[in-house]
């Protein structure tokens, strides 16, 4: 499979053809720094030291695509190691993720669990400003029991770029005096604080909407700053393209718009809204409507701008929706029904 995809135009190789593989994923902080656990409070996201994550400034770009001055010196997350496996970059990581950093149950039977398995990295998908995303196949060697997932790797203190940070940080305050100070002051360390929250955030995020029957990608496992979730394309490796790429002609308007509605009013009922949709984060793969993108979700009822945030999302991928044809009123309708979804009354 590997071979493959090198002779495709879609993917950037990630190390050249008889380059020394890769052994399992270093660990990205010293024994002596301090562990961050993730979960859900009143207001969203947050981490069990207080630090929250949904309550940040709008103003910001709608997605964390096309990525200038990107640095090819970006570390892919491998260290060299000659006991790697043989037909792979490195071994499976899923042991290395706790019960409460593996995807909810019952697990897709995609899911590759043996610790057997070996990770093929097979090419780069999606550059951005907080995190990159890679190719990855996960199998077992001798066997046809093998997937593809979407490895995304929130970028480490040299190489991430914090367009979201001052608003995602504003007001915050970490109980650790310490790691407050380092992210404030952009240390290495602070940085690196900030990319793990980042990550624990959306998967966190990623799991409590895959329950909630959202249109999102399976989160598979997190290790670190790298989230390992469903890939959403072919089994050749072709990614599915973002909405914002689709013509009218291509796609379904129509029934794009329900599926959305009814992803959206799942989120809603839950009391959540995105807080950043565009159709630069919506993918669409044979005609299936998929949500990406989602370490920022917003309660709209606890956030005083949760409503700001519900309306925003709604007109922001609207927009596209009306310039292929759906009437303008639509637009208006869901966010009406969101708000009583959501019991904004």
């Amino acid at each position: 499979m590997r071979e493959r995809f090198s002779e495709t135009d879609s993917f950037s190789r990630i190390r050249a053809k008889g380059a020394p593989r890769r052994g399992r994923r270093s660990e990205r902080f010293d024994d002596h720094e301090p562990e961050v656990v993730f979960g859900f409070d009143d207001h969203g996201a947050y981490a069990v030291d207080g630090d929250e994550y949904a309550d940040f400034d709008g103003d910001h770009e709608s997605h964390d695509g096309d990525h200038e001055n990107h640095d090819d010196s970006y570390d892919d997350g491998y260290d060299d190691n000659p006991d790697g496996p043989a037909g792979g970059d490195r071994w499976s990581t899923w042991d290395q993720s706790t019960p409460t950093e593996k995807g909810p149950e019952p697990r897709p039977a995609w899911v590759v669990t043996e610790l057997a398995a070996v990770d093929t990295e097979l090419g780069l998908v999606k550059t951005g400003k907080e995190a990159d995303v890679f190719l990855l196949e996960r199998g077992v060697p001798g066997t046809d029991r093998r997937t593809l997932m979407a490895a995304k790797r929130y970028r480490d203190s040299q190489h991430r770029m914090f367009h979201r940070d001052s608003g995602y940080l504003e007001g915050r305050r970490h109980k650790e005096s310490r790691i407050a100070r380092a992210m404030a002051k952009r240390t290495a360390f602070g940085k690196e604080a900030i990319a793990a929250q980042w990550a624990g955030a959306e998967f966190t995020a990623l799991c409590r909407l895959w329950s909630a029957g959202v249109a999102v990608p399976y989160p598979v496992q997190i290790t670190g700053t790298e989230i390992l979730m469903e890939f959403v394309g072919d089994e050749s490796g072709a990614a599915a393209p973002r909405l914002a790429q689709l013509r009218a002609e291509e796609v379904d308007v129509e029934d794009l718009w329900e599926q959305l509605g009814r992803s959206l009013s799942l989120l809603a009922g839950d009391g959540y809204a995105h807080g950043d949709l565009s159709a630069y984060n919506i993918l669409v793969h044979e005609g299936r409507l998929v949500i990406i993108d989602v370490p920022q979700i917003v309660d709209v009822v606890a956030n005083p701008r949760g409503r700001s945030f519900l309306k925003r999302d709604v007109r922001n991928v609207g927009a596209w929706f009306v310039s292929r044809g759906l009437p303008e009123q639509r637009v208006g309708e869901l966010v009406g029904a969101l708000e009583f979804d959501a019991r904004l009354g």
